[in-house]
């Protein structure tokens, strides 16, 4: 049976388009009733011939508007990049790193931005509702993109999957189990066992109810039996955290190495184990979780850039190339490496986008499971 073509959708006036967009302009002068001219319709001065013009210039402005013509000066003026948490955690860590070269690669100057609270929702959301045209960018974590979702369903106004166009990957930095020296116990085994002998007297820091760092305890504390322990949540970020843990406010809290590592090598908070599969070279004294005793406890976190939902591929793609250069320079890749964190660049946008729903999937099920959900 020979297929038939389907008819062209009719053209709309005043904006001499199709549904899906503008119409060429051949074919609004044939078929357009309002932008038909000719010798006898169209002349010089007549209302045909004003309609004409006007009808041309309505689609030209249209094709000017288009994604493609938006990106094709892109950029030019500053960029925001916002940051939900408070200077001192590994995503504000991870934007200062790269803000120079960054800065560098699209040749206009990229704003850092700290917009804390809500356990980053405050800054996810501003960012989220931005106009999608590549001026305002998201450094978020696994934290607000993966976590938040599920502990403030009720309250959150935004849906990271949909909300946002995943860029990249940025960085994954081990999370570390660090307690105040003076605590009564210097090892996993030996916290839980406190915990255990003295129900509700071990109290526990984190960056937020909604963060990675909660959720590594509740998981400890889930397969350790059930503990009874207290949360401490500090809003800002791990700065605030682990200065809390430093000060003895809390015997300690699961955290980003990289935001905890200068105050272990100080000696103002002691390591007990790393949640990575391997031990990590900044202190490779101290054991794994595995080796602690928790083959099922392996976890990290990350940082990733995103912009608002419909901004143009072009934009997307150019900011993707720029990750994945500025990450692979020597300068970038040892001063992450000094914070004992890996610059890592996702593959491609869909790769990073796939990341945040799985990541999503599991946190977010532990979370409900823990009833780790704000009311």
């Amino acid at each position: 049976m020979p297929l038939m073509s389907m008819p062209e959708p009719p053209l709309r006036w005043p904006e001499c388009s199709t549904p899906s967009g503008p119409a060429p302009l051949a074919r609004i002068r044939r078929e357009c009733h309002r932008c038909r001219s000719g010798p006898e319709k169209a002349g010089p001065g007549t209302e045909a011939g004003m309609i004409d013009r006007r009808g041309v210039l309505a689609t030209l402005g249209l094709l000017a508007a288009a994604p493609g013509a938006r990106a094709a000066g892109y950029p030019d003026r500053p960029i925001r990049l916002v940051v939900p948490f408070a200077p001192g955690g590994a995503t504000d860590l991870a934007a200062r790193i790269l803000q120079p070269h960054l800065s560098a690669a699209l040749g206009q100057p990229l704003v850092v931005e700290n917009r804390t609270g809500a356990a980053g929702n405050v800054g996810m959301e501003a960012a989220g509702r931005a106009a999608p045209d590549g001026y305002t960018l998201f450094l978020g974590n696994v934290g607000t993109l993966a976590v938040n979702p599920t502990v403030f369903a009720r309250t959150l106004r935004i849906k990271p999957v949909e909300d946002f166009a995943a860029i990249s990957l940025v960085s994954e930095t081990p999370d570390a189990l660090v307690v105040h020296p003076a605590a009564p116990f210097g090892s996993v085994r030996e916290m839980v066992a406190y915990a255990k002998a003295n129900p509700g007297k071990v109290n526990y820091g984190s960056p937020g109810a909604g963060s990675l760092n909660r959720l590594e305890m509740e998981l400890l504390r889930e397969l350790a039996g059930g503990l009874d322990m207290v949360h401490v949540a500090y809003p800002g970020g791990a700065g605030p955290a682990v200065t809390a843990a430093t000060a003895g406010d809390v015997h300690g809290l699961f955290v980003t190495l990289s935001s905890a590592l200068g105050q272990v090598q100080a000696g103002r908070l002691k390591a007990l184990a790393v949640t990575t599969a391997a031990r990590v070279p900044a202190l490779p004294e101290v054991p794994t979780m595995v080796e602690a005793g928790y083959p099922a406890f392996i976890a990290s976190s990350w940082q990733g850039l995103l912009a608002p939902a419909g901004t143009p591929p072009e934009i997307l793609r150019r900011w993707h190339q720029a990750v994945a250069e500025v990450l692979l320079l020597p300068d970038v890749r040892h001063r992450f490496a000094l914070a004992a964190t890996a610059a890592v660049a996702s593959r491609s946008p869909d790769e990073f986008a796939t990341l945040i729903a799985a990541e999503g999937q599991r946190w977010g099920a532990l979370a409900q499971r823990a009833g780790a959900v704000a009311e």
